[in-house]
């Protein structure tokens, strides 16, 4: 059955909307809701989080956060993993963080999720990229490969478990190779 196109729409009534789970993202006047993270992905996205953090976060370098929306050069995208250098954490009146991010994440990780498109993923990975976002990263759990993107539109693959993986600048303190990222696939084995 061939669907009929949706009705463009603005950024300012998307933004109006109820929220949507799994969320939903604007991206040139459609939106697109994300599929649901299945096991792979929602192990690979955790532990990005909590030990990107454990590093980045004491000395307030940069904390990441899950599925956060950032709306940004007419796009309101829900990346995995964003990022933010702590300098760039937007804070409300009270110095609390701010419930909307408006700017593109310094750094932006996707995980690829089985019956993805991985065109739109990279496409979203892309704009960011255009809008000032230092690094990307698409991990593809069923290929164990991490495709890294750069600034300058250039893409590097890792999937070579002794593979160091790159990171922005501002986290150079975080090193993992590619066998310790998909390692944590094995959390559960005896």
């Amino acid at each position: 059955m061939v669907q009929a196109p949706q009705k463009a729409i603005t950024l300012a009534e998307f933004l109006r909307l109820p929220e949507t789970k799994p969320a939903s993202q604007y991206i040139d006047g459609q939106i697109n809701q994300k599929p649901m993270p299945q096991g792979k992905h929602s192990v690979l996205q955790g532990e990005i989080v909590a030990n990107f953090s454990r590093v980045l976060r004491p000395n307030r370098i940069a904390y990441a956060f899950p599925e956060l929306r950032c709306t940004f050069g007419g796009r309101s995208i829900v990346p995995d993993v964003v990022v933010l250098l702590w300098a760039n954490i937007p804070l409300d009146p009270n110095g609390e963080i701010a419930n909307e991010v408006t700017q593109a994440p310094d750094w932006a990780i996707e995980v690829l999720s089985p019956n993805q498109s991985p065109t739109k993923v990279v496409k979203n990975l892309m704009h960011c990229l255009q809008q000032g976002t230092q690094l990307g990263w698409l991990i593809d759990p069923a290929e164990q490969t991490v495709f890294v993107y750069l600034p300058d539109q250039r893409v590097l693959v890792f999937d070579v478990a002794e593979q160091l993986l790159p990171v922005p600048a501002f986290a150079t303190d975080l090193q993992i190779t590619v066998g310790e990222l998909f390692g944590w696939l094995k959390t559960f084995a005896p």
